[in-house]
């Protein structure tokens, strides 16, 4: 199931929610508007102010003295959006004196070059690239709402232009990683023009790194790294994903993932100790920041005292075997995190930053070309270390079209 191995949840059963009770009474909202719960605007455009002429019982005249607030409350709109359309008219000089021709200067962002500006391209990148939208969708969608007509083919003449902002942004991304302590590291399958490609992502706390290749093996991360060796490496089994580091990290979640399928397979001698050890090493993970080191150095000695007395046991199921065996060779890099409190102790960030990919693959189908596939993986990186520093995937993706260095977040 979804829940145990690496089946899609699509392809999983999914169980009835249960029924919610309904909330007793009317909600109020934070300034004392009943029904919802959406706060008023700091800073409205415009306010309406509405009181009574007169008594609606016995038609006396009302003074403003005799009015008290009854209610506040925000209706909001949004206005028509229509693109802004600047002619320019350029001028050629011709001499009389030395009969030389000067053209006339335009100002800046009025070039003769593409028609769209970059708050178009920025759009248009940040749909395609973060919500998945079809190049026949995104046409209509700049048709219908902002009646702007663009071809799919300006479409894709725009984003080729666009390419050389983010390749020198991903390059200064690209040398702070191979300045890194700590890496984490996934991947997952794309396509590009029917044939399945791999996007790698490596990522910590401060940079986040999509490279697409069409290899599956170590040579990639090789290449990433060019030379360097960080300290600590986080990552899943996965053979390729392993021997790039001094220490090692092996993801808890995809453990505790693998222990549940062993348990519902009918091991029920080894895997349901290991997942119980396994779930108390994920809450001392939470707290792992805010313990002494005395503290973790104890803790960890109870883990792998633990361990040693789990190791001990002979299962007879066979997914209970696998799973002895394979701990038997990575039991050293299962608590890692309690000696670096900095490591995470599953791969969780990787994960989250490969999940838009999987979303684009199955939308859009894949890539049709490499340098599509290039682009959307530097576009991943720019947005991805941006929302490190608290600022989104619009504004970031504007700055770097900018060619501004991406603004930090509030």
């Amino acid at each position: 199931t979804p829940d145990n191995s690496s089946v899609p949840p699509s392809k999983g059963q999914k169980a009835n929610q249960p029924e919610q009770a309904k909330p007793k009474g009317p909600r109020r909202g934070s300034l004392g508007r009943k029904g919802g719960g959406r706060p008023l605007a700091l800073d409205p455009d415009e306010t309406v102010i509405a009181k009574a002429v007169s008594c609606a019982h016995c038609q006396a005249a009302l003074t403003d003295d005799d009015q008290v607030l009854h209610g506040r409350y925000d209706k909001i709109d949004l206005p028509a959006v229509r693109p802004v359309v600047t002619r320019v008219e350029r001028y050629a000089g011709h001499c009389p004196c030395c009969h030389g021709v000067t053209l006339a200067a335009v100002p800046e962002g009025m070039e003769e070059a593409t028609p769209f500006s970059v708050n178009i391209l920025a759009l248009a990148i940040y749909l395609r690239m973060t919500h998945a939208i079809s190049y026949r969708r995104l046409t209509q969608l700049f048709l219908h709402l902002y009646a702007l007509r663009i071809s799919e083919g300006a479409l894709d003449a725009m984003f080729q232009r666009a390419r050389p902002c983010f390749d020198n942004e991903v390059a200064a991304i690209l040398a702070r990683l191979r300045r890194s302590r700590i890496i984490c590291s996934d991947e997952t399958s794309v396509r590009i023009n029917g044939r399945t490609h791999w996007d790698w992502v490596f990522q910590n706390d401060q940079v986040v790194i999509h490279v697409i290749r069409n290899s599956r093996a170590a040579s990639v991360v090789t290449e990433v790294l060019d030379g360097h060796r960080p300290s600590i490496w986080v990552s899943d089994l996965y053979g390729a994903q392993q021997g790039h580091a001094d220490l090692w990290q092996v993801c808890l979640a995809h453990q505790l993932r693998d222990c549940k399928y062993a348990i519902e397979a009918g091991d029920t001698v080894f895997a349901p100790r290991m997942m119980a050890l396994l779930l108390r090493a994920v809450v001392l993970a939470r707290r792992r920041k805010n313990l002494a080191e005395s503290t973790r150095r104890t803790y960890q000695y109870r883990l792998d005292r633990d361990l040693d007395r789990i190791m001990a046991l002979a299962p007879t199921n066979q997914h209970g075997k696998r799973l002895r065996q394979r701990y038997g060779k990575v039991r050293g890099s299962l608590f890692t995190f309690l000696e670096h409190p900095d490591v995470p102790p599953d791969n969780n960030g990787s994960e989250r930053e490969l999940r838009p990919t999987a979303t684009y693959r199955k939308v859009t189908g894949g890539f049709r070309s490499t340098w599509g596939a290039d682009l959307f993986a530097n576009v991943r990186s720019v947005v991805g270390t941006a929302a490190r520093r608290g600022t989104d995937a619009y504004h970031a993706i504007t700055a770097v079209l900018r060619g501004g260095a991406v603004p930090q977040g509030g």
